[in-house]
């Protein structure tokens, strides 16, 4: 998405959804595109370190993942697989991390996963050959999706920050399931990912313990800003 379909997705969401629009007009311009990694590696890598970490944790790991390499770059994944376990372990990564990283760099290194071709594809397939890593669920793929392809119709149905922002935006007594918000963002196609963003900056100003009961949420949350 360019910034003018960003400006675009705003002024859609505004007018199909009145809730929304609200929130949206507080919020201001969307900021998808302000924070993301700067290649399609590095984000994978990154989704790694950050499983189970709060984000400033998960910061840390990965600079000194990235100081492994020269002028702080991850160069390809052959260079990452000719790190020893022992480096890895030292920069902070848990063991069943570095297993995750071997298994990325090898799909990568033998073609199982070419990451040239995930921009041409369409989301599911994305999500097919991202979830067919170690350690790669749903989540992430979407995640991958939305902020490093910038791909405008991804609803994360089942991440709790969205299950949270739409249960209090849209005041429901009960937590909705993924089949209700689902249904509830059949209003946003087919721009559902900067819905979801706009869904995810309404929860920055909750106290900040209910942030830390879901570590995706915290990573989200901080990503998304």
């Amino acid at each position: 998405m360019t910034p003018a379909e960003y400006q675009r997705a705003r002024r859609v969401l505004m007018r199909r959804d009145p809730i929304l629009a609200g929130a949206i007009r507080q919020i201001g311009p969307c900021l998808m595109a302000d924070r993301q990694r700067k290649d399609h590696l590095s984000a994978l890598v990154g989704a790694i370190v950050s499983q189970q970490l709060s984000t400033k944790a998960a910061a840390t790991i990965f600079g000194r993942f990235v100081a492994l390499f020269p002028d702080y770059h991850i160069p390809d994944a052959a260079a990452i697989a000719a790190q020893s376990d022992e480096a890895l372990r030292r920069v902070g990564l848990s063991g069943q991390k570095v297993s995750y990283l071997r298994d990325l760099s090898s799909r990568i290194a033998d073609g199982r996963l070419n990451l040239d071709e995930l921009d041409a594809l369409p989301d599911e397939q994305v999500i097919e050959r991202l979830t067919a890593v170690k350690g790669f669920g749903r989540w992430t793929a979407e995640m991958f999706l939305m902020f490093r392809l910038h791909r405008p119709d991804v609803l994360p149905a089942g991440d709790l920050g969205i299950v949270n922002a739409i249960q209090r935006l849209y005041r429901l007594r009960k937590r909705p399931d993924a089949k209700r918000i689902l249904k509830i963002g059949e209003a946003w196609r087919p721009y559902r990912s900067v819905a979801s963003w706009y869904l995810w900056q309404t929860l920055r100003n909750e106290p900040s313990a209910t942030a830390a009961d879901n570590p995706k949420r915290s990573q989200l949350r901080s990503r998304a800003r």
